[in-house]
C-alpha cells in the first residue's frame, strides 16, 4: 500500500488527552478540513472528586470541573480548525483508574468501525503513560487491520469472493508534542517498533502552511498552557512530524 501524501479522504486523529491532537496535529487538522478527533481520556469523574495536583495548579477545585472546562477548550479549538470532537469516557490516569490496551482498543474500535477509507493518525506514545497506553491500543487495531487485509489478499489470489472483508484504512503516527524533544524518547520508540517487526518511515504531509491557524487554536487551551515552560510552548509551533509503521512482510512495490 502506498504511503498517503494528501488528506483529501476521511481523516481521524486519535488523541490521548483533551489537547494532544491540536498540540501535535493542529496544522494537519486544518489541512484535512472536517477531520474528526477521538479523545480517549475525556471521561468526567463524579461530582465532588477533589482535583489532583495538576488540576489544582490550573485553578480547578474538582476533577469534574477540570474535565468539563477542558472539553469546552477542546471543542472551541477544534471548531476553529474545522474538526469534530468525539470524547470517550475513559478517565485520565491522574484520577486513579487504570486500563489495559485491549480495553482502550475496544473503545476506539466502536468508533473506527464507521470509517472505511482514508487515514487514522495515532500517537507514537512518548513519555506519558496515557500516551503509551493509547499507542499500544492503536498498534493492536492496526495489527488486526493488517490481518484482515492479508486474509482479503489471500482470498482474492485464490479466486474466492472477499466482499465480506473490508480493506483497512491507512495508519500513520504522530510525534507527541512537548515530549518528542526529550532526549532519546523518539529513538527508543522507533527502536522498539523495529524489534517487533515494524518498519518506520517518515511521511511528508502538506500541512506546514497552516501553522498560523494552529497557533490561533492553541490559545483555546489556557488551562494547560499556563502550566508550560518556554521549551514546551516553543515545541507546540515547531513542524509537525509523522511516521508510517509498516509490517516487515508488507509489499512496498
Amino acid at each position: 500500500m502506498a504511503i498517503v501524501t494528501d488528506l483529501t479522504g476521511t481523516v481521524t486523529v486519535i488523541s490521548p488527552h483533551l489537547d494532544d491532537a491540536v498540540f501535535s496535529c493542529g496544522s494537519l487538522l486544518t489541512a484535512a478540513r472536517a477531520a474528526r478527533v477521538i479523545t480517549v481520556f475525556a471521561g468526567a469523574p463524579p461530582a465532588g472528586m477533589a482535583a489532583p495536583d495538576r488540576d489544582r495548579a490550573a485553578g480547578f477545585a474538582t476533577a469534574e470541573q477540570a474535565v468539563l472546562a477542558r472539553r469546552r477548550e477542546d471543542k472551541r479549538a477544534l471548531t476553529m480548525l474545522g474538526a469534530h470532537p468525539i470524547w470517550l469516557d475513559f478517565w485520565d490516569s491522574q484520577y486513579g483508574r487504570t486500563y489495559t490496551p485491549r480495553e482502550i482498543a475496544a473503545g476506539l474500535q466502536r468508533v473506527l468501525l464507521t470509517q472505511t477509507d482514508g487515514v487514522v493518525i495515532a500517537p507514537l506514545g512518548l513519555f506519558h503513560a496515557d500516551h503509551a497506553l493509547v499507542h499500544d491500543a492503536c498498534r493492536q487495531l492496526m495489527q488486526a487491520a493488517h490481518g484482515r487485509a492479508t486474509t482479503r489478499s489471500a482470498l482474492l489470489e485464490a479466486g474466492q469472493p472477499a466482499v465480506t472483508v473490508a480493506p483497512p484504512v491507512q495508519w500513520l503516527y504522530y510525534e507527541d508534542a512537548i515530549y518528542r524533544r526529550m532526549p532519546g524518547l523518539l529513538q527508543q520508540r522507533l527502536a522498539e517498533c523495529l524489534r517487533v517487526g515494524l518498519c518506520a518511515t517518515p511521511v511528508n504531509l502538506p500541512v506546514g502552511q497552516y501553522l498560523a491557524q494552529k497557533s490561533y487554536a492553541l490559545n483555546a487551551y489556557q488551562s494547560q498552557l499556563q502550566l508550560f515552560g518556554e521549551d514546551k510552548l516553543c515545541d507546540l509551533c515547531a513542524p509537525e512530524r509523522y511516521w508510517s509503521l509498516t509490517f516487515a512482510d508488507t509489499d512496498h512495490r
